[in-house]
């Protein structure tokens, strides 16, 4: 029994000192009900009661800084998509047809009994 109501009083501390430390550490726009030392000092005076206050009643949720906007890369922006231009080289349908032709002169070279298809 003894084991029991230690392990107990332990449970209560670590609550009572993580509900305190997090009063303490959190933004003051997000204390709600009270100031920030009355809730200290309900955590403090009813350790169970007061933490499980602080924490449905006392904490609040994050401040919103405005509306989210999910970020999409530049590949996913229909808008930016549309803005972009290929950029077209006339001497580069040149330098293609001018590789193909040593390519194919390259193939005969190299198997002169091939066939082509």
């Amino acid at each position: 029994m003894a084991r029991v109501l230690l392990a107990l009083v332990i449970v209560v501390v670590a609550f009572t000192v993580y509900a305190l430390v997090d009063c303490l550490m959190l933004q003051k726009a997000r204390v709600r009900a009270l100031p920030r030392a009355a809730w200290f000092f309900i955590v403090l005076l009813f350790p169970v009661i007061g933490g499980l206050l602080w924490f449905f009643i006392g904490r609040g949720r994050p401040v919103a800084s405005g509306p989210r906007r999910r970020v999409i890369g530049p590949d996913d922006d229909p808008d930016f998509l549309g803005s972009v231009r290929p950029v077209h080289d006339p001497d580069e349908d040149e330098r293609i047809r001018e590789l193909e032709k040593r390519l194919a002169e390259t193939d005969d070279d190299a198997d002169p009994g091939r066939t082509e298809r």
